[in-house]
């Protein structure tokens, strides 16, 4: 596949700024930080495009962090080529991959995607503006666009996945749900709801059930600006989609009877209820 990021174009890419250099705008207050994580299985091709689009970054994050979930091939050595830190895990499953990337995060901001994904340019820029411009929201999950498969239809079937994905489980969550190809978060989000997270079940939806845990008592916002290249490997046959959407169940499942939707629903309206009140300078 050719593209511009990819790494056979000889293109120089542009010097991105450092999320602590002067020249990048940032708001009174301390400077935020940010690290990249990257859960990678045998994808040393793609990660390898991922991580060029990454250095062509208008503004750099301050780590990234790729997490080696037992790969057979070279995705580790790409990975280091690039000054990435590469962490095992020896934990089969999507899951176990992210949450140890997510811990070994030490920055103020921990930023997801992908290793078959390709970051816009300006995707790490728009992450800390939204962070700095709304310090009342925890996460942010962005929209997404094909990368790969028919042209013709790009748009639309990621427009139909996307749509279809928080038509289906907006209801069980009682808001957006996240999207781990385009995510961001707290780290101190992270460490609240770490021990509850299901990172030993490899048969779940690890955003989804992210979705769950923040969502109860944090605020989730929603990442403007450019999409975020996806892949649609995931839908290239039916096993894979049905296996997809299996666990998209099992996802919403796991965590009744405490979030089965009509109970869920009253604790986020009580929640809201009670923010309202403070600050309107009532009590809760």
């Amino acid at each position: 596949m050719t593209d511009s990021a990819s790494p056979g174009h000889r293109v120089r890419p542009r010097q991105p700024r450092r999320s602590g250099d002067d020249s990048v705008p940032q708001a009174p207050g301390p400077r935020l930080t940010a690290a990249i994580v990257i859960p990678v299985k045998d994808d040393a091709r793609l990660l390898e495009r991922c991580l060029f689009a990454l250095r062509s970054q208008t503004v750099a994050a301050d780590e990234i962090i790729v997490v080696d979930n037992n790969s057979s091939d070279d995705s580790a050595e790409v990975a280091a080529a690039f000054g990435a830190r590469v962490i095992p895990c020896a934990q089969p499953g999507i899951p176990a991959a992210a949450a140890t990337g997510y811990d070994a995060a030490q920055a103020d901001l921990i930023l997801r995607l992908d290793a078959d994904c390709i970051p816009p340019a300006t995707w790490v820029e728009e992450v800390f503006a939204a962070f700095r411009t709304q310090p009342e929201i925890s996460a942010f999950t962005g929209n997404a666009r094909f990368i790969d498969g028919p042209v013709g239809c790009r748009r639309w079937a990621a427009g139909l996945y996307l749509g279809a994905y928080a038509t289906l489980t907006s209801p069980a969550l009682g808001h957006r749900p996240l999207f781990g190809s385009n995510l961001a978060m707290r780290r101190d989000a992270w460490t609240a709801v770490r021990a509850h997270v299901h990172y030993d079940d490899s048969e779940l939806h690890d955003d989804l059930d992210l979705a769950y845990h923040l969502g109860r008592e944090h605020r989730l916002g929603t990442l403007l600006g450019e999409p975020m290249g996806i892949s649609m490997r995931p839908f290239s046959d039916l096993r894979s989609f049905r296996r997809r959407v299996r666990r998209g169940f099992r996802t919403v499942v796991i965590h009744w009877p405490d979030d089965f939707p009509p109970r869920r629903w009253r604790h986020l309206r009580s929640r809201a209820e009670g923010r309202i009140l403070t600050t309107t300078g009532g009590s809760a």
